[in-house]
């Protein structure tokens, strides 16, 4: 979800006046999905590396995550959608922590929507999490070596649960991947648009859906073989 802050800039106004503005755009956004029966959504909301950036954009970053949190938890859970934040929790304030807790509490039994949050993510620091986990497995007698292959390291990482996605949507005119989800991408469409997040709305999400129906996915396959 990128392009909150140029969003304000070319407005002449704080960059910090785009988040909220953003939150809006991603709450249509998840109201999309659920209205069209996706059935998995993950929001990049703040990666590992975002603690370079000012830190009033960061305070009120996560002033403002603590805040939906709190506030849409309720709404998510009628209409059933099941709310998990990836990440590394451990440099997150307590009552931060604490709301995502509540959150995941609250929506952990419902059936609709999975919707992902990556808070303090980065695909190293997931593949580096599984890494150790499997470690210990293996130090403490519950795997061997020769037990670890694709299938296995994938059950360690946080979206164990999930396939691999289908579509990665990058907003703002960027065109990378920016450490996000890097080993479960290996096979994702990958759709870049210009538009600053906060300006995202339908009809870029018709756009990207239709980019992905007119994409043949051969998975390393020989054509004739799909």
């Amino acid at each position: 979800m990128d392009g909150s802050g140029r969003w304000a800039e070319r407005r002449m106004l704080p960059r910090v006046a785009g988040h909220p503005r953003g939150v809006d755009a991603a709450r249509a956004t998840v109201q999309y999905c659920i209205d069209h029966n996706i059935s998995a959504l993950t929001l990049f909301a703040f990666s590992s590396e975002n603690w370079q950036r000012p830190a009033a954009e960061v305070k009120l970053l996560m002033t403002l995550l603590q805040k939906l949190l709190i506030e849409e938890a309720h709404q998510l859970n009628d209409n059933n959608v099941k709310l998990l934040v990836i990440g590394d929790m451990s440099r997150l304030s307590l009552p931060l922590q604490a709301a995502i807790q509540d959150a995941h509490n609250l929506t952990a039994n419902n059936t609709g929507l999975h919707l992902n949050i990556a808070l303090n993510y980065g695909g190293r620091w997931d593949i580096v999490q599984a890494t150790r986990k499997i470690c210990s497995a293996v130090a403490n007698g519950e795997i061997t070596a020769s037990d670890i292959n694709d299938s296995l390291f994938a059950q360690y990482l946080t979206l164990s649960d999930l396939p691999d996605p289908d579509l990665l949507i990058r907003t703002s005119g960027e065109q990378r991947v920016s450490n996000f989800l890097l080993w479960q991408l290996a096979y994702t469409e990958l759709y870049f648009t210009s538009t600053l997040w906060p300006d995202f709305n339908k009809q870029d999400l018709d756009a990207a859906l239709e980019f992905y129906a007119q994409r043949h996915r051969r998975f390393g396959l020989v054509e004739e073989h799909v």
